[in-house]
């Protein structure tokens, strides 16, 4: 049972909120004025860019604040009574007890070095003093719940011995143990595979039915929030500029900011030439450098000086709603539903002849049987099979798949850093799939560049970004003195819209997006012909997604480059490729346009990839197709189809074939492929797992 029922008020009523941290220097506000309500069983989304004060809400909820954090306005109350006027031991009763957080990384919140079994046990062996019989029995049960395979395995299990997928479940089962009245998630998907963050969205919902659970769910990711939420408030900048349902705030919007965000991201409709996203202008202020009045003026359309900065903005209802407010002084003035003003449209690029064709490309790996004790046994991972493809000139390839599916394992080879097994990478007419980094030229190494997913790892810490970037043009033998290397280097830094006297600063001046476009004007610097792009926006907020998403575009359009894209995002994919390889287990399962790749018929991986992207419209209705269980390992691969294991359609496959035989590469209309035992009739009448509803 729920520990609501001697409680009827809300669960979480936060009332004018302000949270500052304090340094030697100064006072730094993170939140302020920030109100918010969760009823019993209901679930809000908090949304907004990092550095909103999202998390800080949630520390400030669970009273971790650390020792420089503190309230210094407002209060948190929990069933009616002030979190922050309580004891440390008031505060652990309740912790983990009623209310519980999940976060981000699940590593973060378990013991390498106990069992699953034993970590689960002390929740209810520490707060509700259960003996450890009744406590396994309580553990068993959660497990059960958040329906892990052969759960006394799992309970058996470390952290390590289990997937990433399985790890968050763990920590959910963890967050339940104790049947909490409060669940707070703090960006619980973000680190996951979106088949795997379905499946575990799919999860909290049902739980929090059955448990009876309010949620808090934080998240950048305004998809994800319109699957899981009731309501939702819109975060800028240390304060709620916007508070209703999720119809209100989705459909009938009141706050500049929120549609900023919406045009930032790509929808259904969205086009790189026809209709291109709108990137938000400017920078998110630092928070002790905000503007007067309206956080967002700066970057504001809408702006107007003498009103919008003349005093402190508050949040208001909107008329003939009351649950929806926004904190905009002319939200009612404003044409909500006038036509986005479209940017600089631009022609569909010339896609030119093939540079680079890939044939039955194998890459093996041998690792030990039992790597603790090093037997002479190995087993083989199968990481790349069969790989056939060509790319042209000028043409964006997106590469999707799983983590696991061997897309990185591809962009190593192709990069140098790993050889092939078997099969064949020309680049040009060059063999190079046996040619190793360092025995390539430095023109050859130039050619081909990467883009990496995290900014934050790539550039070197001590170094300025004017030299980091001079540093690749020597190695690519680019410029005859360091005079010519300069003015090349400042080139790129205008190339990727970087001010030129970014080239003094240390990376630790720079913000995410700002960190990318050097990495991007890195890879750019040896002439890149083709850019390998690996998540290259995933680390990064909606917002500033849209520009560098946009920049490579302009730099491909300019420069003729081919991008291979490697993501998981699939709404990105739909918005900037040509065409569309979807792998899985080291196959390609499927190969087309992204026209075809989008529509029926699909590879049934394919269409399970496209029920599980969360898409932010709620015109949208998409078919539910939930994958069960993890992708298999690459060492022990299930024989016949990779797929067989996870696909609905086998029984429409006489005879078994799909668990015995490899199936054939079909080519459907216009060379779209599909590796696939299903006859063309069967696909041919496959729905279309995304539609806009009818109006």
């Amino acid at each position: 049972m729920s520990k609501l029922a001697e409680f009827d008020g809300p669960v979480l009523e936060i009332d004018k909120l302000s949270i500052s941290f304090f340094t030697r220097l100064r006072e730094i506000p993170a939140v302020m004025d920030f109100s918010l309500t969760v009823r019993p069983g209901e679930a809000v989304g908090l949304v907004g860019e990092s550095g909103c004060g999202k998390s800080t809400v949630a520390l400030g909820i669970m009273q971790d604040l650390g020792r420089n954090g503190r309230v210094v306005g407002g209060s948190i109350q929990f069933k009616g009574r002030d979190l922050n006027q309580m004891t440390t031991e008031e505060l652990r009763d309740i912790r983990g007890n009623e209310i519980a957080m999940i976060y981000q990384e699940p590593m973060a919140s378990l013991n390498p070095a106990m069992k699953i079994s034993k970590q689960l046990m002390e929740v209810p062996m520490i707060h509700e003093r259960v003996s450890a019989e009744e406590a396994h029995s309580r553990a068993l049960e959660v497990v059960t719940d958040v329906r892990l395979p052969d759960p006394e395995r799992i309970l058996d299990s470390f952290p390590h011995q289990l997937s990433g997928g399985q790890q968050q479940r763990i920590v959910i089962a963890m967050a339940l143990m104790s049947k909490p009245a409060l669940l707070i998630l703090d960006e619980p998907t973000t680190a996951l595979d979106v088949t795997v963050e379905a499946a575990i969205i799919e999860l909290i919902k049902d739980l929090g039915k059955k448990y009876g659970t309010s949620m808090l769910f934080i998240s950048h990711n305004l998809g994800l929030v319109l699957e899981t939420c009731d309501r939702l408030c819109v975060m800028y900048s240390g304060e709620a500029v916007e508070r209703g349902s999720i119809n209100d705030v989705f459909d009938e919007m009141r706050h500049p900011y929120t549609q900023a965000l919406f045009r930032s991201i790509p929808l259904p409709g969205t086009d790189k030439n026809e209709r291109p996203l709108v990137a938000i202008p400017g920078n998110f202020p630092l928070p002790h450098e905000r503007p007067p009045g309206c956080n967002f003026g700066p970057r504001c359309e809408y702006f107007k000086a003498g009103r919008c900065d003349a005093q402190d903005v508050r949040m208001q209802a909107v008329p003939g709603n009351d649950r929806h407010q926004t904190r905009c002084v002319k939200f009612h003035e404003i044409e909500w539903n006038a036509p986005v003003a479209v940017g600089k449209l631009t022609s569909k690029t010339e896609i030119g002849r093939t540079i680079l064709k890939v044939s039955n490309l194998q890459k093996y790996y041998e690792v030990a049987a039992n790597a603790l004790f090093n037997s002479g046994e190995t087993n083989v991972v199968k990481a790349n099979e069969t790989l056939s493809f060509e790319v042209r000139e000028s043409e964006t390839l997106a590469i999707v798949g799983e983590s696991g599916c061997g897309k990185s394992t591809f962009a190593k080879v192709l990069m140098g850093l790993e050889t092939a097994t078997g099969g064949q990478i020309l680049l040009d007419d060059r063999d190079i799939e046996q040619m190793p980094i360092e025995k390539r030229d430095a023109k050859t190494v130039g050619e081909v560049q990467m883009v990496f997913q995290n900014p934050f790892d790539t550039l070197n810490p001590s170094m300025t970004v004017g030299r980091q970037i001079i540093r690749a043009l020597e190695v690519f033998g680019v410029g005859n003195s360091e005079a010519e290397r300069k003015k090349r280097m400042l080139e790129l830094l205008d190339l990727v819209k970087l001010p030129r006297a970014f080239a003094d600063r240390m990376p630790r001046q720079l913000s995410g997006g700002q960190k990318q476009r050097v990495g991007i004007a890195r890879a750019f610097a040896g002439d890149a012909r083709i850019v390998v792009a690996d998540e290259p926006v995933s680390a990064l907020d909606v917002s500033v997604q849209a520009a560098v998403t946009d920049l490579l575009m302009e730099i491909q359009r300019e420069q003729k480059t081919t991008l291979l894209f490697i993501s998981h995002d699939l709404s990105i994919v739909r918005y900037l490729s040509d065409r569309v390889m979807v792998m899985y287990l080291g196959h390609v399962v499927e190969l087309g346009t992204t026209d075809q790749v989008f529509s029926p018929p699909y590879h049934p991986y394919t269409e399970a990839l496209l029920s599980a992207v969360p898409i932010a419209d709620t015109s949208i209705e998409k078919q539910h197709i939930v994958l069960e269980g993890d992708i298999p390992s690459a060492m022990n691969p299930p024989p016949g189809c990779p797929f067989q294991t996870r696909c609905r359609w086998k029984p429409k496959v006489p005879d078994g074939r799909c668990e015995s035989h490899m199936p054939p590469v079909l080519t459907l209309a216009d060379g779209h492929q599909v590796k696939c035992h299903l006859a063309e009739d069967i696909l041919a009448k496959m729905e279309p797992v995304i539609k806009i509803a009818a109006e």
